[in-house]
């Protein structure tokens, strides 16, 4: 029997986890929902610690992770959409990551000064 659109509104997520590959999203009924992660290119190109980052909005209707500025919501997953941001935003997103974090190999380091 096929889900009706109240289906797919009433569930929530539970618990969150993320992967390199995949985002795995527990609901509060028992199931189970694992998406390729390629899906949020957002989540792709973040770090661990951005990843690990998030939690849940609406009740567990949506999942919000802040520092990477990402909104996934249950049904859509239900539905198996993907990230609908345009590549134009998307690649201002990624324009301003990596202009604002400084290359760590040209900054200079402060050394500590060896007791003896």
């Amino acid at each position: 029997m096929p889900s009706s659109p109240s289906d797919l509104v009433a569930a929530r997520a539970v618990d969150v986890t993320v992967t390199n590959d995949e985002l795995t999203v527990q609901l509060e009924d028992g199931r189970t929902l694992a998406v390729p992660l390629a899906w949020y290119p957002r989540l792709l190109h973040g770090t661990k610690r951005e990843r690990a980052r998030w939690r849940l909005i609406g009740r567990g209707v949506g999942i919000h992770w802040p520092l990477l500025d990402e909104d996934i919501g249950v049904e859509g997953l239900l539905a198996g959409r993907r990230s609908g941001e345009s590549q134009r935003s998307r690649k201002r997103w990624f324009e301003s990551r990596t202009s604002s974090r400084p290359n760590k190999r040209i900054q200079p380091t402060a050394r500590r000064a060896r007791r003896g």
